[in-house]
């Protein structure tokens, strides 16, 4: 498989691990709106090669996940704003359009430091 996409987590927003809990999670680049900021998981923005798709993998600090669906719009915001949110439910079909699915048990923690790569 080839890299598509590889980064660096940089800072955790304040309220972003609640979103665990909830089977997702949301990344934005460095430099997220203020708003948005929270709930993010901050990256350092990386470019994109090639197209995000389900049958693809996605390794989050070092566990590897199969993607079961992507939105309309994911592969648009990552590449410009390092944006995605990651479901943990293993949906074949994208709820949102900014959304990635992928099988597996949600993680408990990422911290500063964890990588994320996705892999197609």
């Amino acid at each position: 498989m080839n890299t598509i996409y590889q980064t660096i987590f940089t800072r955790v927003g304040d309220n972003a691990r609640e979103s665990l809990v909830e089977n997702m999670m949301i990344t934005f680049r460095e430099g997220a709106p203020e708003d948005i900021e929270a709930f993010c998981f901050l990256h350092r923005h990386g470019d994109t090669r090639g197209e995000l798709r389900a049958g693809g993998q996605l390794v989050l600090a070092d566990t590897v996940y199969p993607i079961t669906a992507v939105g309309d719009v994911a592969a648009q915001n990552l590449r410009e704003l390092g944006h995605i949110t990651i479901r943990f439910d293993g949906a074949t079909q994208a709820e949102f359009p900014g959304s990635i699915h992928v099988a597996g048990t949600t993680p408990t923690d990422i911290t500063v430091g964890s990588n994320l790569i996705i892999l197609g």
